[in-house]
């Protein structure tokens, strides 16, 4: 299937989506129309807000707020946790020791750990970028430590046949496996880095989007909630073709997947 193809099937699925959600709240198919406008809006009442938004200057504020924390929260992220990976999967002992309080860690409920950061690191952006730190660090982790243990052992083999050191099997070998599975892991992580500084605002904040979306809902504007939404899903879906961006220019020897359209 050719790009413009592709373009045109994802924009029939949106507008096939949006045709639903209009005939739903325009007819009186669940009952009332004012009662499913009042838990739903409409499309093009959203469309409306989002369209006002960003033609004012105040959204752009919250905005930048939203990246700042979605940004620090995925680089520390991420960058803690292909360094944790790595290392703990080359190190087999310090895995084992850590292992059960890695699997604790990863395993509390983040929403819990909002309002202890908030009390920590006050309600700046830091107490946002700690949640979203939780939320990234583990989901690369856990791709970067499997993706170095995937390495073959015949491969490895045959490189210290021909004398490769620490240094070039790390380079050569190991990072280039782990490259896969990092970047399927960053492709998620973007989208958990923004959750966390999104809920961190919601539960405690002055700005930003999730900060927006919480004074919308403290007086039933439903549209402003939804509004919120398909800004944060245009936010994150730009800051995922930046990753794709970086992907394609590092992963330029990985060869096209069989049967890829």
């Amino acid at each position: 299937m050719s790009r413009v193809k592709l373009l045109l099937a994802q924009a029939g699925v949106g507008l096939a989506l949006l045709a639903i959600w209009h005939v739903v709240t325009a007819y009186p198919i669940f009952g009332s129309v004012k009662n499913t406008q009042f838990f739903f809006s409409t499309p093009f009442d959203v469309i409306a807000r989002v369209v006002k938004e960003f033609s004012g200057i105040e959204i752009w504020g919250h905005l930048w707020i939203t990246l700042q924390e979605t940004i620090l929260a995925f680089v520390f992220g991420a960058g803690g946790g292909i360094l944790m990976g790595f290392l703990f999967a080359r190190r087999a002992l310090l895995a084992a020791i850590f292992d059960p309080y890695i699997k604790a860690a990863n395993a509390l409920p983040r929403v819990v750990l909002a309002p202890i950061f908030a009390l920590w690191f006050g309600l700046g952006i830091w107490s946002k970028v700690a949640l979203g730190f939780t939320l990234v660090f583990f989901i690369v982790f856990f791709n970067v430590y499997q993706g170095v243990r995937e390495v073959s052992p015949t491969v490895l083999a045959n490189a210290r046949m021909l004398g490769m050191n620490e240094r070039q099997l790390l380079r050569h070998i190991y990072w280039p496996a782990a490259l896969t599975w990092m970047f399927s892991s960053l492709h998620t992580s973007v989208g958990f880095a923004l959750v966390g500084a999104v809920v961190g605002e919601y539960l405690g904040s002055s700005a930003g989007i999730g900060y927006k979306i919480q004074e919308a809902e403290s007086v039933f504007d439903v549209t402003g909630v939804f509004a919120g939404m398909v800004i944060l899903s245009i936010f994150v879906i730009a800051i995922d073709s930046v990753v794709t961006v970086i992907e394609r220019r590092l992963m330029v020897w990985r060869p096209e997947a069989a049967g890829k359209f």
